[in-house]
């Protein structure tokens, strides 16, 4: 085991000065006659030695203090050379499986982006808050959306954190979008489907498959990817429960992983229940897949054995085109999956603790679903003028 004890020294320099018989003056005598400085030593948890020196004995101990707690924590290595070309070729092969296929994708892509602006054969640790606020600053110049600008620096400053720990490029602290502040933008209340848009929709889908994903959809708050990946084993008929699990890859099963691995079991209303079984009493025999028809499933399964198919591709192609057509069609309001999954939160909050509602939801934050996910309709509205319109009552006796 290396050492451990971070050591203050004084670090001579220079020729030892001469008495007056010519000789070298005596060790005793070094400390106020000769120059030296204060220097800070220790050991990386791989065996190397450092330094670093002080004119002052001061600044050389506070300094010590900082390095004997990294040492401590075995943090004191210092920072290995790589540069961001080579640091985006090591992510893209060591992330595969911590993280989404889709997530290490927009990974990759908010890399480069910053590679090129900065220079990929950039050195990590010598990257500034600086290159930070300009690449910030060029991304708005393309007049990119705030939101997309938000979002590459939450991501950047997620992976410069990995490049601190676990991966030992940066030293701790000095993560160069640590600093940067999103920017702000006015947030959009949450788009709630009221009953009656949902009712002319709903008439207007035709098909039993687009009744089923639409009141599934309405009932379970399921994500479009939860939905399209629910197999038949998913839907307990007695329970009258869906079951949004990981699916492992099979002969006729794709491999599928929940967002923030959160597996739950979501309650749903029997007329959904009987919706389904409907449906799958009209499904091809064979099919484990309750919104994945036959042969869309084919010719992924297809794609599959050919190595050409990507765990990100649509499973259901135009999704969200179809829904816009059928909300046309029906002359109602147009809304997403995500509207719906939304709307259906919403409903939960209005009789359930909020606890609860992020357990349903899937939120591994509660503040997540304060923050997006509950819409405030006309009718709470009305409900606080009404208490308001009772306390000044009392108050001024009108």
């Amino acid at each position: 085991m290396g050492h451990t004890k971070v050591s203050i020294n004084r670090n001579w320099y220079g020729k030892v000065p001469l008495d007056k018989n010519g000789k070298p003056i005596p060790r005793n005598l070094w400390p106020k006659r000769r120059k030296y400085s204060w220097e800070v030593r220790w050991f990386s948890s791989e065996g190397k030695r450092y330094s670093k020196s002080f004119k002052e004995r001061k600044e050389a101990y506070e300094y010590a203090k900082t390095v004997q707690e990294k040492v401590d924590k075995g943090r004191a290595n210092r920072p290995r050379k790589i540069t961001i070309e080579k640091f985006i070729k090591e992510h893209e092969r060591v992330m595969v499986g911590q993280v989404a296929y889709t997530t290490l994708k927009d990974h990759l892509r908010a890399l480069r982006l910053f590679g090129d602006h900065i220079g990929r054969q950039t050195q990590l640790k010598l990257i500034s808050p600086r290159d930070a606020e300009s690449f910030v600053a060029a991304r708005l110049a393309d007049e990119l959306s705030v939101g997309s600008v938000n979002k590459d620096i939450r991501t950047l400053k997620g992976i410069f954190n990995v490049a601190i720990e676990p991966r030992g490029y940066l030293a701790e602290g000095t993560n160069p979008f640590a600093k940067i502040k999103q920017r702000r933008m006015a947030a959009k209340p949450p788009r709630y489907v009221s009953a009656e848009d949902f009712d002319k929709v709903f008439e207007a889908s035709g098909s039993l498959w687009w009744k089923v994903f639409l009141t599934l959809a309405y009932t379970s708050a399921g994500r479009r990817d939860e939905l399209l990946n629910l197999t038949w084993v998913d839907i307990d008929f007695e329970n009258q429960n869906v079951c949004f699990f990981p699916k492992r890859a099979s002969k006729l099963i794709l491999a599928w992983e929940p967002k923030d691995h959160e597996s739950r079991i979501i309650p749903i209303p029997p007329e959904v229940v009987q919706l389904l079984a409907n449906l799958q009493a009209e499904s091809n025999e064979g099919n484990p897949y309750v919104f994945i028809k036959t042969n869309r499933l084919k010719h992924i399964l297809r794609r599959r054995s050919e190595g050409t198919w990507q765990s990100d591709y649509e499973i259901v192609n135009n999704l969200c085109r179809s829904m816009e057509v059928i909300c046309r069609r029906a002359k109602a309001e147009l809304f997403t999956p995500h509207d719906l999954r939304r709307t259906c939160i919403t409903n939960w909050a209005k009789k359930l603790p909020i606890q609860t509602v992020q357990h349903l939801a899937g939120h591994s934050n509660m503040m997540t679903t304060r923050k997006y996910y509950l819409s405030v309709q006309k009718s709470d509205l009305e409900v606080a003028r009404k208490l308001q319109s009772k306390l000044m009552t009392k108050l001024t006796n009108f």
